[in-house]
């Protein structure tokens, strides 16, 4: 965005790292919150959330002049319920003649850190509360030094209390859905896996009003105690989500030793989102079902950022009916949710969509170490895709690992590339050819065998290098 002049009291649109522009109105800070050194910048409290931040001022723009030129830009609900929250805000102050003033925060609640300050205010009695946006929680999130979202982060805001299975249950001790717009289910739910994917999720389960019971294969991720099962979780809760690594691990999670079909009853629910084949997910079905359970597959589309920010893309499929009552988890958990008929084609679509993400990965790193070797400068490279047909938050975060060296995991390397060997098999399973991905799936290889397993799928760039 272009320096512009601005002042206090105008309306703006406000861009944060690779997020595209909100509406917001620049206001006084807190006496208490200091302003950040280095660049100008402004204290901005965003329409349709409770957040405030301070934005530098390059990556301002004033709200009307460019109005309609955002609204072409950006999509979603969230986004519109914002435009909307600005538009009757500009609406109730012409009639009430006033300049365009917001409440000002008196207390302060969020986190200081590097160039990045957020607080939640207290709104005047003539002004409800508004729900918070999960996307912009990540703004003030991602600022910090700290892992994500942990259970062990978790559990600091929440009150946990001990049920009589020796499960815990956990549920929000100052939940967002009573003034938010999800009206949580009044059924029991349960989350087996704390993994990267899983720890978000349950995050944002509980913000929404959800009692959660959780489980964790690693005990010192969730603090898990000894005697604490899936089975368990399962036998004490209506529906049971499960977030795994692979069909060995999501097999293992149903059929092992006191796992999850040992808790199984008539009219239990069973949820998985872990990302595995059609044939693993068939056959954790049948044996659900076979107990009388309720079987829905459920995997996602996203990575840690999405996964906290509730902005996952949930593809489920078979029974319809526990797809219904999983709304409002859903609706807590991801932005969209797609429903697939039958039990095996969320698994066929969601291994399709990362072998198309996993292939593009693989790209922009051929891409980056080719420019290198040319003699060619990687960021003016990147400057010109973000300008480009292919600009997108992916190709632009992923850019920046690989420029910044930063590998933290986000999307693990290992299991972007064992998404693209289940999907050169279903390919295979039909006569149908994945040179693009099998190719794609040769550098993933070659960099496991770099030990880059674990590290962020970006680290791929290292395949090319060594």
């Amino acid at each position: 965005m272009a320096t512009v002049s601005l002042r206090l009291g105008d309306l703006v649109w406000g861009k944060l790292g690779r997020y595209p522009p909100w509406p917001g109105k620049i206001v006084n800070p807190p006496k208490d919150l200091k302003k950040p050194r280095g660049k100008k910048c402004f204290f901005v409290k965003f329409f349709g959330t409770e957040d405030h931040a301070w934005i530098k001022v390059e990556q301002l723009k004033p709200y009307h002049p460019h109005k309609e030129e955002m609204i072409k830009i950006n999509k979603g609900k969230r986004f519109q319920q914002a435009v909307d929250a600005v538009e009757e805000f500009l609406k109730k102050a012409k009639s009430k003649d006033q300049d365009l003033t917001i409440p000002e925060s008196s207390t302060v609640k969020g986190m200081v850190a590097g160039t990045m300050a957020g607080f939640k205010w207290q709104p005047s009695v003539s002004e409800p509360v508004k729900d918070g946006d999960p996307h912009f929680h990540h703004f003030l999130l991602s600022q910090t030094e700290k892992p994500a979202v942990c259970y062990q982060a978790i559990t600091k805001k929440l009150k946990v209390c001990e049920e009589e299975t020796g499960s815990t249950s956990i549920q929000a001790a100052d939940s967002t859905a009573v003034n938010g717009s999800i009206t949580p289910t009044d059924k029991k739910i349960g989350f087996l896996g704390l993994g990267l994917m899983g720890s978000g999720i349950v995050s944002n389960l509980l913000k929404m009003g959800h009692t959660v019971t959780v489980w964790n294969r690693t005990a010192e991720k969730e603090g898990a105690r000894l005697g604490r099962t899936p089975a368990e979780v399962v036998s004490t809760c209506d529906i049971t989500f499960a977030c795994v690594s692979d069909p060995k691990a999501a097999k293992d999670l149903v059929l092992g030793p006191s796992g999850v079909l040992q808790g199984i009853r008539p009219g239990k629910c069973y949820v998985d989102m872990s990302t595995v084949d059609a044939d693993t997910v068939t056959e954790l079905a049948q044996v659900i079902v076979s107990r009388g359970g309720r079987f829905l597959e459920a995997p996602v589309s996203g990575n840690q950022q999405l996964s906290n920010d509730g902005m996952l893309v949930i593809l489920a499929a078979g029974d319809r009916g526990l797809y219904e009552d999983c709304s409002s988890c859903f609706q807590a958990m991801g932005k969209t949710s797609f429903f697939l008929g039958e039990v095996g084609n969320a698994a066929k679509m969601m291994l399709i969509v990362n072998m198309v993400q996993g292939s593009f990965m693989a790209t922009i790193a051929e891409g980056l170490t080719l420019a290198q070797v040319t003699g060619q400068s990687q960021q003016t490279l990147l400057d010109i895709l973000n300008q480009g047909q292919l600009a997108s938050i992916f190709l632009d975060q992923k850019c920046q690992n690989i420029l910044q060296g930063n590998f933290k995991p986000d999307f693990y390397l290992k299991y972007i590339q064992k998404d693209l060997r289940l999907a050169i098999a279903l390919g295979d399973s039909v006569n149908h050819p994945t040179p693009m991905a099998a190719a794609a799936n040769e550098v993933y290889k070659r960099a496991k065998a770099l030990d880059q397993s674990d590290n962020d799928m970006s680290a791929v760039y290292r395949a090319y290098i060594h």
